[in-house]
């Protein structure tokens, strides 16, 4: 598998030599599609080998040690905030995120096709999720739970969908054309809610270190496969408008 992995690359890479230039038309797609496949690849290798050592002795010797240290700072107030922090990666607050982002998508950018690659990218990785948690059929961890849960534990469905929601925003964010300080500001707010939703997993008793750190992973190699997959849509929809438009001036030209 790495060889073939490996094969790939290299022919990308080789690809970007001879089509990489940045006076290319469409050197912005090739650029995002090789960095997200790169991504895809690496992480790709990091969720197998790291699902490989999920029953291992030194990984629940992490575990423990990362659990015990995060749960020591519980407080009643501590607890309320990560409470808080758990339920900005439920289904509610995924819904009233897409409404807003929606509005946005609609009114502002009139853009429906932003909205479906977020729909997609989030229904379908919250589906994968359940895949693999059956697949590995890990019981969660046996400290006192802080909320009530009652599916499976590897990976982390939480961590998992907030690195895909969150971080496909995140893309998002860079693709539309606003301020800087608000990218920054934007782009700030999404990446703390993925870490805060990872780490209040674990704070609140229900997943291992391990468990976030999969479905961190998971959310990643999904987010950078949709990468790949809309700009190879958005790439062909690009030369076909070419295409046409240059058919267009060539029978005006005869005419």
């Amino acid at each position: 598998m790495r060889k073939g992995i490996t094969q790939a690359i290299n022919k990308i890479v080789e690809f970007m030599r001879t089509h990489g230039s940045r006076n290319h038309p469409y050197f912005p797609f090739y650029l995002l599609i090789f960095l997200a496949f790169i991504v895809f690849v690496v992480g790709l290798n990091v969720f197998v080998e790291l699902s490989e050592e999920i029953s291992g002795k030194a990984l629940r010797r992490y575990d423990t040690q990362v659990t015990d240290y995060i749960t020591s700072f519980r407080s009643p107030e501590l607890n309320k905030f990560f409470q808080f922090i758990t339920d900005m990666g439920d289904l509610y607050a995924y819904i009233i995120a897409t409404t807003l982002a929606a509005i946005y998508f609609f009114f502002k950018l009139r853009n429906k096709w932003f909205l479906f690659q977020l729909l997609g990218v989030l229904i379908i990785s919250a589906l994968a999720n359940i895949a693999l948690k059956r697949a590995f059929n890990r019981a969660r961890p046996t400290i006192e739970h802080l909320v009530v849960v009652k599916s499976l534990s590897y990976p982390s469905g939480h961590a998992m969908s907030a690195m895909a929601f969150y971080g496909f925003l995140t893309y998002l964010v860079f693709q539309i054309k606003m301020k800087r300080w608000l990218r920054a500001v934007l782009s700030t707010i999404f990446i703390f809610l993925i870490l805060a939703i990872g780490i209040s997993r674990i704070y609140l008793g229900v997943h291992f270190p391990s468990d976030v750190a999969g479905g961190f992973i998971a959310g990643l190699i999904w987010v950078a496969f949709c990468v790949v997959l809309f700009n190879i849509i958005a790439l062909l929809r690009a030369r076909k408008r070419d295409r046409e438009g240059n058919v267009e001036v060539e029978e005006n030209l005869e005419d």
